[in-house]
C-alpha cells in the first residue's frame, strides 16, 4: 500500500476534518459531521471505516483539537508539574490528559486538556502523531503580524461557537483567554472587557477578528462605535488567493496551518 507524507485530523466541538496533501500541491479535505448522542472518541472510531481518506496510509499525524487551553511562560514550565498547574487553574475532567506543546517563537508553553479515550483511539490508530490545540498556528500566524505598525493589536479568533482572544508584546502573549460566544452582544462584551482591562486607546488601537463571526449582528459595525480601528480579516485577501481558501467550510487555523505552517 502506498504511504502518504501527512494527515492533519481537526477535532472540533461538533465536527471533525481529515486533509492532506496529494501530489505535491493539491490539499484533499474531508470533513464529517459528527453524531451528538455518542462520545467524540466514539465518532472517531466510526470515522475510521467511513472516511476514505483514512483508509489509506501515512507517515505521520498532526491533530488539531479544539480543546481547554492556558499559556505559560516558557521558563516556568515544568512536565511533572503541568497537571497539577493545569487542574488548578481550568476546570477539567479527571478523564481528562493533560497534554502541551512548546511555541517557541512566543516563549511560551501551551497546556491542553484531551480526552483520554480520544486519545487512546488516536494513539491506538495513528502511530507517530502529534497533538497541539487548534488555534496554534492562528497565534504563530498573527503574532508575526503584530510587528506592523506602531500601535497594540487586539485579535479575536472565531471558532466552535468560541472567541479566543489575544494580544502580544514583542515575543509573549500580553494576554490569551477564550470565552463561549452565541451572539454579536456577547462577543462584543467581553472583547470591551478584555480592551479596557489591557487599557488599549479607542483611538489609536487596533482590533482584528477573523473567523466564523455570529451572524445574528453586524460585529464590525457594533465595535467601530467604541473602537476607531476594527478590521476583519478574509483569508483570500490576507493569503494571496492559496487554493485552501476557497476550499468550502474549512477553518481559518487550518488554512492557515497549510500556508504558513504551525
Amino acid at each position: 500500500m502506498e504511504t502518504n507524507s501527512r494527515l492533519i485530523i481537526r477535532i472540533g466541538r461538533s465536527a471533525l476534518s481529515f486533509s492532506t496533501i496529494a501530489d505535491g500541491t493539491t490539499v484533499v479535505y474531508e470533513p464529517y459531521t459528527m453524531n451528538s448522542s455518542i462520545s467524540v472518541a466514539a465518532n472517531m472510531r466510526e470515522a475510521l471505516h467511513a472516511v476514505e481518506l483514512l483508509q489509506k496510509q501515512f507517515h505521520s499525524t498532526l491533530v488539531m483539537i479544539d480543546a481547554k487551553t492556558m499559556v505559560m511562560p516558557l521558563d516556568d514550565f515544568d512536565e511533572q508539574q503541568k497537571d497539577t498547574i493545569f487542574r488548578y487553574t481550568i476546570i477539567s475532567s479527571k478523564s481528562d490528559d493533560i497534554m502541551h506543546t512548546v511555541l517557541p517563537n512566543l516563549r511560551s508553553v501551551a497546556l491542553f486538556a484531551v480526552n483520554h479515550d480520544l486519545r487512546q483511539v488516536l494513539v491506538d490508530n495513528f502511530p507517530n502523531m502529534l497533538l497541539l490545540p487548534a488555534v496554534a498556528p492562528v497565534w504563530r500566524h498573527l503574532h508575526s503580524r503584530s510587528f506592523t505598525g506602531r500601535h497594540q493589536k487586539l485579535y479575536a479568533y472565531f471558532h466552535d461557537r468560541t472567541m479566543s482572544v489575544f494580544s502580544f508584546q514583542q515575543n509573549r502573549f500580553l494576554f490569551t483567554n477564550s470565552f463561549p460566544v452565541s451572539t454579536a452582544d456577547n462577543a462584543l462584551y467581553y472583547l470591551l472587557s478584555v480592551w479596557k482591562q489591557l487599557n488599549m486607546d479607542a483611538s489609536a488601537d487596533e482590533l482584528h477578528m477573523v473567523g466564523q463571526m455570529p451572524t445574528d449582528g453586524d460585529l464590525r459595525q457594533m465595535a467601530e462605535e467604541f473602537i476607531k480601528k476594527v478590521y476583519v480579516i478574509t483569508p483570500v485577501g490576507e493569503f494571496n488567493r492559496a487554493p485552501v481558501t476557497q476550499i468550502k467550510g474549512m477553518p481559518y487555523d487550518l488554512m492557515t496551518l497549510y500556508v504558513k505552517g504551525i
